[in-house]
């Protein structure tokens, strides 16, 4: 569907102003479809993002700031959805041993398990979502590094 019948435009200034819609839009789309699948496990997409960052990093710790600036929102509240993961027992946190003045942060059992059975269903949901060629995916993926600057 086009962005003008989308969000009910006749147009727009310029191009610069239709792609930046065109990328809020689609990227609150794709947000809502994460959300939606997500919610079965109990999960919003920022502790997902958390699960991912620290399974990258498995089986080594990492502390906060660093969970921070992987983020793919930044202005997420990586303490208040690091609590609730721990809550759900999905990581673990612990004082650093080089500097105990830093909290360190571990991926657990049940939280890989979890990754791995969310990651099944996000492959699915990202499936039903997008609706491009491999091709055109990494043509897509090429435009937006090179929007992104």
């Amino acid at each position: 569907m086009k962005i003008e019948k989308a969000i009910q435009t006749q147009g727009f200034k310029n191009q610069q102003m239709k792609a930046a819609i065109n990328i809020m839009y689609t990227a609150y789309h794709v947000k809502c479809s994460v959300s939606d699948a997500l919610k079965a496990y109990g999960l919003t997409p920022e502790q997902y993002n958390v699960l991912r960052i620290l399974k990258g990093k498995y089986p080594d710790q990492m502390c906060v700031r660093d969970i921070a600036g992987r983020m793919i929102e930044r202005s997420s509240n990586v303490p208040r959805i690091i609590d609730r993961l721990e809550l759900k027992k999905l990581v673990k946190r612990s004082t650093s041993s080089e500097d105990k003045r830093e909290t360190v942060i571990t991926l657990t059992q049940p939280g890989i398990n979890m990754l791995a059975t969310v990651n099944d269903i996000m492959e699915a949901t990202n499936s039903q979502v997008c609706h491009l060629s491999d091709i055109e995916l990494e043509q897509l993926n090429d435009l937006l590094d090179k929007y992104r600057g």
